[in-house]
């Protein structure tokens, strides 16, 4: 089986691509983003992740950046074990809910922990207004989303677990609000996968359900 290098951050968006990794039962080695020196925009990671974010994924074929990417990639090479395979009827509804994940939730709760990079002139306003899209997003959840395909959980876990800690004031977040979700990170979180990359990445015993401030054994979260 290819070895992989996983490019990351503790508690940073590889976090879903480890999560990945570990479900697939792949085999890989990570390589410390140190953030704390702004190392995501070292030139030499800039080669492999253009955007200079987190994470980066070295393969035999070259790097991928871009979580949503990354992870497609990975299901792409355990056919029917992360995702339905390509030639599966249930791939269309699987992709769809990945790309939202990616282009709609992960990308709203982006403006609420990094406002000033999306309205520098008005971040507080970028932050409030954010608060109330990512709420909105998790009824949608709530309401229409079915946990069966383990890509899915890998990038969903971690996006329930940010609001809890980052983004300025953490009031208006209450994962028990939305109970079915919550339920998910309560079951998610006892997996022995998660259960390993919660602890190399110092992220306590309910990383996802009632998460609290990573104290990784390396790096720093930002």
């Amino acid at each position: 089986m290819e070895s992989l290098r996983l490019h990351y951050a503790p508690d940073n968006a590889s976090l879903c691509v480890r999560l990945a990794l570990e479900f697939a039962g792949q085999d890989y080695s990570t390589v410390l983003v140190d953030r704390t020196r702004n190392a995501q925009r070292d030139p030499d990671y800039l080669a492999l992740n253009p955007a200079g974010l987190i994470p980066a994924l070295e393969t035999p074929s070259g790097p991928i950046f871009e979580t949503g990417a990354i992870l497609l990639w990975l299901a792409d090479r355990h056919p029917g074990s992360l995702c339905p395979a390509p030639d599966d009827a249930a791939r269309g509804q699987a992709l769809s809910w990945l790309f939202w994940l990616s282009n709609t939730l992960h990308a709203t709760l982006r403006t609420l922990f990094y406002p000033e990079q999306y309205l520098p002139a008005a971040p507080a306003s970028l932050r409030h207004a954010a608060r109330h899209r990512a709420a909105t997003h998790l009824d949608l959840l709530e309401r229409h989303w079915v946990p069966d395909h383990v890509l899915h959980m890998c990038y969903l876990a971690p996006l329930l677990r940010w609001p809890a800690l980052y983004g300025g004031p953490t009031d208006w977040y209450d994962l028990r609000h939305w109970p079915r979700l919550h339920r998910f990170a309560q079951v998610f979180e006892e997996s022995a996968p998660a259960l390993r990359a919660a602890r190399a990445e110092g992220l306590g015993p309910t990383p996802f359900s009632a998460p609290v401030l990573p104290d990784p054994p390396e790096g720093s979260a930002t």
